[in-house]
């Protein structure tokens, strides 16, 4: 890979060109390969392949001299906690602007204490430099309120940060100007967040069954992802046009599932603010559950936690990560278990494998 590298490096070289040619049309033939065959012996190490392949064909990072905040990159890839939460992968961003913004969205992932503590760090480290905290630019992402998630920056560092808008949700004809509707919210929000972030993934069992699916690799599935989010959306929507509660829980537990199956590998903590802005649609879900009650069905609604081996006979179809958490253990419930009437509808987990 060393030598490959180094050719790939060599400006004007048409011996260079015909290499990177090569290697996109070969990253392409295992992406679909990959998808054609799923359950192939050899699918891990394609993926460790396409993976290694993916960061060849990136741009060398710059010297750490060529960047402003190159202290504050140099801290957080060497962080081990932060690695405990994020996995082994180092920051990718190639100016002092990008940074900024890599680095804030990945503690949006990590417990908000660790995440507060580190936040404050990069403001300290920023400031050493001549850049300072600006909440008045900022990127706003439709939602059900108004809410700034990290600053940007001003000084010697100019960029963007990002923010929830209860207006911009209001602006849009699909919410019809009810700004508490949270199936719409998450809708618009996701369409944006997938838009800004390449460490997004999807594991929705409806798109793709088989694995965790990266839309920075296979874009394709963004697509995918984004025309089922909206569909379970619309069918929300029309089950509660009725009276009856039934319909309404059903299509709640499907546009649940599409909202918790957009994660991150490693997913994102419980208690980050990823993880509690996901939970927003448990809540709801569960609220839908007791009015169901109420109507005088039997219900049973169930977030699977814990130990694998505790709750897999109510699980099926579950994904299996050997990165993130603790090994043994759910590491996020896709789906919740489900009895309605007598009716059981398993949930579905991404676990951490025990080895």
């Amino acid at each position: 890979m060393q030598h490959l590298r180094q050719l790939l490096e060599i400006e004007n070289s048409e011996l260079a060109q015909l290499l990177r040619f090569s290697l996109y049309g070969l990253e392409a033939s295992l992406n679909q390969a990959r998808t054609e065959f799923p359950l192939d012996p050899g699918s891990k190490i394609c993926d460790e392949v396409l993976q290694e392949l993916h960061r060849l064909l990136q741009p060398t990072p710059p010297k750490s001299d060529d960047l402003k905040l190159s202290h504050l990159r140099e801290a957080f890839d060497s962080d081990s906690e932060l690695s405990y939460y994020l996995g082994n992968s180092q920051l990718q961003s190639t100016t002092d602007s990008d940074l900024w913004n890599e680095i804030q969205r990945k503690l949006l992932r990590v417990p908000e204490d660790l995440a507060a503590t580190w936040r404050q760090r990069t403001l300290d480290l920023a400031q050493k430099v001549g850049a300072i905290a600006d909440n008045s630019n900022l990127y706003q992402l439709p939602f059900i309120r108004d809410e700034i998630i990290y600053p940007g920056l001003s000084g010697t560092v100019q960029t963007q940060g990002l923010g929830l808008s209860q207006q911009i949700l209001l602006n849009s004809k699909i919410t019809q100007g009810n700004t508490s509707n949270l199936p719409a919210a998450f809708l618009f929000l996701y369409m944006n967040f997938i838009e800004i972030d390449p460490d997004l993934h999807h594991a929705l069992k409806s798109v793709f069954s088989f694995d965790v699916i990266s839309f920075h690799s296979k874009p394709e599935q963004r697509h995918q992802y984004i025309d089922a989010l909206s569909d379970r959306f619309q069918r929300t929507q029309k089950a509660e046009e009725n009276t009856d509660p039934l319909p309404i829980l059903r299509t709640w537990i499907d546009m649940d599932e599409a909202i918790h199956s957009l994660v991150f590998v490693p997913p994102a903590e419980r208690y980050s603010w990823w993880g509690k802005l996901q939970h927003e649609s448990r809540r709801i879900l569960k609220k839908v559950a007791d009015e169901t009650i109420k109507a005088g069905y039997e219900v049973r609604i169930r977030q699977l936690s814990g130990l694998y081996a505790d709750i897999c006979a109510s699980s099926k179809d579950d994904l299996q990560l050997d990165c993130g958490g603790i090994p043994g253990e759910v590491l996020t419930c896709l789906r919740v278990y489900a009895r309605i009437n007598q009716e059981e509808s398993p949930g579905r987990v991404i676990f951490r494998s025990s080895r």
